[in-house]
């Protein structure tokens, strides 16, 4: 197929003005009244200093997700490429509004416009990459001329201490001290909101630079590893997937069915492991140089990764040092879905990139371990 595509737009949007560690508690609220203790390690080991959140300083909402993927979309656009001219819309996020309409269909609703082709991803990190691979896809096979694609995020709401209310109140009456799980708490001090957006084309810009998809590459683990991040369900005792229409209904606020969870053990013992036994068979495959790569860009949950991904590459035999790395989490925060575009955006008008570079994304997602690679050139 003699057909490229290219991204030639990016965009972000960033709610409000960025929250310091100090304030997180002060807008997600005191779970039982009295501030989280495994707070400053999580926040030590991640090393986020600053991110945002989809409300004001008093908890308020300011922003829906859709309005983030929105106004991230309406970024895009300018008098050479309009509204009108959009063909498909391709929406990946971990925490849309509602469960239904699916979430593209909510950003479409809001946007406006033409009769388009849309897509919904749903997931964790790597959602918003699933979408960027119907959009390039799409485009690629001739069906599309352009498309748009989008990672998003609006977490903060999850995180709120008032829905943890009934959860902390029984944990206390057991146990007198109404300190929820670590699965539970550690992230409320690791995920926060924003959207990126990206234009794909069939031809590059005919001014400035364009990224050219050579190819995206997504494979999970599910068959071999269970749940990891999981929200709308628990696990028993014995470890068995529990889904919230199979749990009655008083104890979905009860137990916290519906908050995001982590099983951190499962999360350090395979997330690396695994992202490296994929790029290694990736790599052999596709006969790359990962040496002659000149950027990457891993969407990591915490720095604390950062060491650990890179020796576990090293150790396959795929040494990409630190001077080649480019993360934006300390001040833009993990926005799941929205990462990626997060990186690649500031990446790309930072003035830093020439014809011929090369990019590598990773995107890793702890929900049942899936993960995605994406390698771009410059031209």
């Amino acid at each position: 197929m003699n057909r490229s595509v290219y991204i030639t737009r990016l965009a972000s949007f960033l709610p409000n003005e960025p929250v310091s560690n100090e304030e997180i508690e002060g807008i997600l609220g005191l779970i039982n009244h009295q501030s989280s203790k495994a707070k400053p390690l999580i926040l030590r080991n991640n090393q986020i200093k600053t991110r945002y959140y989809a409300s004001d300083k008093q908890g308020n909402t300011t922003h829906t997700n859709t309005d983030l993927t929105t106004k991230a979309v309406e970024k895009l656009l300018d008098k050479d490429f309009t509204l009108d001219q959009i063909e498909v819309l391709s929406c990946g996020t971990t925490t849309p509004d509602q469960m239904l309409p699916a979430h593209a269909a909510m950003v479409h609703g809001v946007l406006g416009g033409q009769p388009v082709e849309i897509n919904s991803a749903t997931g964790a990190c790597s959602a918003g990459i699933q979408a960027l691979k119907f959009g390039y896809l799409s485009v690629l096979s001739g069906t599309a001329e352009n498309a748009v694609c989008t990672g998003s995020e609006r977490f903060s709401k999850w995180m709120l201490a008032k829905f943890f209310k009934e959860e902390a109140a029984k944990v206390a009456q057991l146990e007198g001290d109404g300190i929820i799980a670590f699965e539970k708490d550690f992230l409320r001090f690791m995920l926060s909101d924003g959207a990126g957006a990206a234009l794909l084309e069939s031809k590059p810009n005919p001014t400035g630079l364009s990224l050219k998809v050579e190819w995206v590459e997504q494979r999970s683990f599910a068959h071999e590893l269970p749940a990891c991040m999981y929200s709308g369900a628990v696990k028993d005792k014995e470890g068995k997937f529990i889904g919230w229409s199979d749990i009655d209904q008083e104890h979905w606020t009860a137990e916290s069915v519906f908050s995001i969870k982590q099983d951190t053990k499962l999360l350090g013992e395979f997330i690396v492991k695994k992202g490296g036994e994929l790029l290694k068979k990736i790599v052999d495959a596709k006969n790359i140089d990962v040496e002659k790569i000149t950027y990457f860009l891993p969407h990591l949950s915490s720095q604390y990764f950062a060491s650990r991904i890179e020796k576990e590459l090293a150790s396959l035999g795929m040494n990409i040092p630190g001077s080649k790395w480019f993360t934006n989490l300390s001040w833009v925060g993990n926005v799941g879905a929205a990462s990626p575009y997060l990186m690649l955006e500031e990446l790309f008008h930072s003035g830093r990139l020439k014809k011929g570079d090369t990019l590598l994304m990773m995107i890793p997602e702890s929900a049942r371990f899936n993960y995605a690679y994406v390698m771009l050139t410059v031209v």
